[in-house]
């Protein structure tokens, strides 16, 4: 298996994990299904923005390091 499939399995399995857990967690201490869902829903894309300004953050303190994961 090629590693950008690997890594696009891996990707989507957490992807799933995050929704999944998020959702739980939500339904939890709500006990609805109906906001469960929409945080669910809601907080893994806020997540994913919020991570790639971590990344570009964290790119700046080491100069010449590539500004993304993954790109040399």
């Amino acid at each position: 298996m090629s590693c950008m499939k690997v890594t696009c399995l891996k990707t989507a399995s957490y992807a799933l994990m995050h929704l999944t857990v998020a959702i739980c967690v939500a339904y939890a201490l709500t006990r609805s299904w109906k906001a469960a869902l929409a945080i669910g829903i809601v907080e893994p894309m806020v997540q994913t923005v919020a991570f790639a300004f971590h990344e570009r953050f964290w790119s700046r303190l080491r100069p010449g390091a590539p500004a993304t994961p993954g790109h040399a």
